[in-house]
C-alpha cells in the first residue's frame, strides 16, 4: 500500500489567478499535486494563504522594474472551521485552515494568519517579503503551525515531505511531540527521521538559508530544544538545508547533474541523509498543447499545428506590447527568474554578432521574468532587456509581470527555448520540458535536466560541451563563443534552409519527452525511492 504523504511547500503555482507563487519551485508544487490527483496518490499539501502573494513587477516608463503589491481574495477556497495557534515571539498567533477545493482526493491546506484576533497579522503577507524575523515566522507558520492542522483535521500521516528547507520546523514540531511524552532528544530524533524526506533544490551554498542560533530562540522557532541540540542539528549560524538534511531519513536533488552537485555541497556534513537524484517532471494538461502530441503520433503536419500556436503567441505579443512580430522569422522563446547565474542578457553580449540578427528580423527574441524585490543586480538585467527591446524594437520584446500565463504562451509558441545558466548552477528548469513536449526546440548549455534529454541536432541542442570554471569570465567567453556558434551554423540554416530536418527534430522533441518528463515517472519514482521504503 502507497504511504500517505504530507507535502509542505512555501509556495504553490496552481492556477494564474491564485497568486501564490514566485517561480519554479512554487510551479513545481502545483504541478506535483496536480498529478498526484490525476493519477489518485495518497497526499495532501500543506502550504500559506498569502495574502499579497509574489511581487507584480512592472516597468516604468524609464524601462526600470519596479514591485507592487496588492491584496487578494479566493472566493474558491473552502474554510474548514479549523484554527491551530503557534506561538511566536511568545505570543499565540492563530493560524487558519483554509481548503483549496480543486483537487478532491489531493487537499491543499493554506494557513492564513490575517485574523482580527492576532497581534500581528502580517506574517502571511508577503510570500518571500521582508527579512530574517519575518522569514523565520513564516516558516513557523508552515511548519509548526502545518503538523498542528493535520492533527486538527485528522489525518494519519506516514511521510513528511519537505520540499526546501523552509518546512524544517514541521521536524521540530514531530518532535517535541515525542519529548513531551517522555522521550528523549536522540530517541525523538532518530524516530523523527525516519517520518521525513526532503527534497533540496538551490546549488549554491549561498542560496541555502541560515539564521543565527539567538534569533531561533527569540522567536521560538526551537519548539523547545536547546541550544546544544540545535547546533547539533543544523549548525551555528543554523542552516536550513544542513538541517532538514540531518533530520531525514533520505533526501533527493531534482536532476541526474544536480544529484551530482548536491553530493558535493554537502559531503561536509555529518549524519546526513542520502541524496539521490529524482529528476522533476510537469503537468501535462496544463503546460501541453495535447494536439501537438497527437499529431506528432499520428504522424500529421506538425508544422501546421506549431504554426497555430506560433501565431496565438504573435496575436499574445500584439495585446500586452503592442509590437507584431513575424510569424515566417524565428523566434526564440526566454522566461524566467532574472538572477545573474541565469544570463537572461548573455545573448547580447557580443553586439557585433547579434546585432545584424535583430536588425535584419532574422533572429525575433521575447524575454520575460521577475527579480526579486531586493536583488538590484536581477533588476538591471530587466532593465538591459528592457532596453534591447527599445534598441530593436521590432525584434526583441520583454513582456513584463512573468507569470504562468506568459510562461504557457511562450513555451507553446516560440520555435527556440533558449537555456544559458553557468553550469551547473541551474538545479533542473522545468521550462525546457514544457517547451520540448511542445515541439519547440531546445538551445542550452548542458545543465539540469538538459544533459539528460539532449541529442544534439536530433532532438535540439547543447552549446559548451558541458564546461565548467570557477572563473566567470573564462566561462561566459567559452559559452559565448559556443552558443554564437550553434545558433549561426546549426539552428539559423536548419530553420530556413532545411524545414523538413526541423519539423523531425520537433518530433524527436516531443517522443523523447513526452512520457519521461511527465509528473506521473515521478510520482511513481518518488513513491519507489523515496516514500515507500
Amino acid at each position: 500500500m502507497d504511504s500517505r504523504v504530507a507535502y509542505f511547500c512555501m509556495e504553490y503555482g496552481l492556477d494564474v489567478k491564485m497568486k501564490t507563487y514566485a517561480g519554479g519551485l512554487g510551479i513545481l508544487a502545483g504541478d506535483y499535486l496536480k498529478g498526484a490527483k490525476d493519477h489518485s496518490y495518497p497526499m495532501v499539501g500543506i502550504g500559506i494563504k498569502w495574502k499579497q502573494g509574489y511581487t507584480d513587477q512592472r516597468i516604468d516608463e524609464e524601462g526600470h522594474p519596479y514591485d507592487a503589491y496588492h491584496n487578494y481574495g479566493y472566493d474558491f477556497l473552502e474554510d474548514t472551521g479549523i484554527k491551530v495557534s503557534v506561538t511566536i515571539r511568545k505570543q499565540p498567533i492563530a493560524c487558519k485552515v483554509w481548503k483549496v477545493d480543486k483537487f478532491g482526493n489531493v487537499p491543499l491546506y493554506l494557513l492564513d494568519t490575517d485574523l482580527p484576533e492576532n497581534p500581528e497579522t502580517w506574517i502571511t503577507g508577503q510570500l518571500y517579503g521582508w527579512f530574517g524575523e519575518e522569514r523565520i515566522a513564516q516558516e513557523m507558520v508552515l511548519g509548526i503551525g502545518g503538523i498542528r492542522a493535520l492533527r486538527a483535521l485528522g489525518h494519519d500521516i506516514d511521510v513528511y515531505h519537505f520540499n526546501e528547507g523552509h518546512a524544517l520546523f514541521a521536524g521540530f514540531e514531530l518532535m517535541r511531540e515525542k519529548i513531551e511524552t517522555g522521550t528523549s532528544f536522540n530517541e525523538a530524533w532518530a524516530q523523527t527521521r525516519k517520518e521525513i524526506v526532503f527534497t533540496t533544490h538551490t546549488p549554491v551554498v549561498e542560496g541555502n538559508e541560515s539564521h543565527p542560533i539567538e534569533r531561533l530562540l527569540y522567536m521560538g522557532a526551537a519548539n523547545g530544544l536547546t541550544v546544544e541540540q540545535l547546533v547539533q542539528i543544523g549548525g551555528a549560524p543554523f542552516n536550513m538545508t544542513v538541517g532538514a538534511l540531518r533530520l531525514s531519513r533520505k533526501s533527493n536533488a531534482v536532476a541526474e547533474l544536480h544529484g551530482e552537485t548536491a553530493n558535493k555541497m554537502w559531503s561536509h556534513v555529518e549524519g546526513r541523509s542520502d541524496i539521490i537524484a529524482i529528476t522533476n517532471c510537469i503537468h501535462k494538461p496544463t503546460w501541453v498543447d495535447d494536439n501537438m502530441i497527437q499529431v506528432a503520433e499520428a504522424d500529421g503536419d506538425l508544422w501546421q499545428a506549431h504554426l497555430t500556436n506560433k501565431i496565438a503567441l504573435i496575436d499574445f505579443v500584439e495585446q500586452r506590447n503592442g509590437v507584431r512580430l513575424k510569424e515566417d522569422k524565428m523566434i526564440i522563446g526566454f522566461s524566467r527568474r532574472a538572477a545573474p547565474y541565469k544570463r537572461s542578457d548573455f545573448i547580447f553580449s557580443d553586439q557585433a554578432i547579434i546585432g545584424p540578427l535583430l536588425a535584419s528580423g532574422q533572429v525575433q527574441i521575447i524575454f520575460s521574468g521577475k527579480a526579486h524585490p531586493l536583488d538590484d543586480t536581477g533588476k538591471e538585467i530587466v532593465t538591459s532587456l528592457v532596453e534591447m527591446s527599445k534598441k530593436y524594437p521590432e525584434s526583441v520584446v520583454f513582456l513584463e509581470n512573468y507569470d504562468m500565463t506568459i510562461g504557457a504562451a511562450l513555451t507553446r509558441g516560440s520555435d527556440i527555448w533558449l537555456n544559458n545558466p553557468r553550469r551547473p548552477k541551474e538545479a533542473s528548469g522545468t521550462s525546457g520540458m514544457k517547451a520540448a513536449m511542445n515541439g519547440v526546440l531546445n538551445l542550452s548549455t548542458l545543465d539540469g535536466w538538459w544533459p539528460e534529454a539532449c541529442e544534439h541536432g536530433v532532438n535540439g541542442w547543447q552549446f559548451g560541451d558541458g564546461f565548467e570554471s570557477d572563473n566567470e569570465a573564462e566561462l561566459d567567453a567559452h559559452d559565448l563563443e559556443a552558443l554564437y556558434r550553434v545558433l549561426q551554423e546549426e539552428v539559423l540554416p536548419t530553420f530556413y534552409q532545411n524545414k523538413d530536418k526541423w519539423v523531425q527534430m520537433m518530433k524527436a522533441s516531443i517522443s523523447s519527452t513526452k512520457d519521461r518528463y511527465a509528473v506521473k515517472r515521478m510520482l511513481e519514482d518518488y513513491y519507489n525511492k523515496l516514500y515507500n521504503n
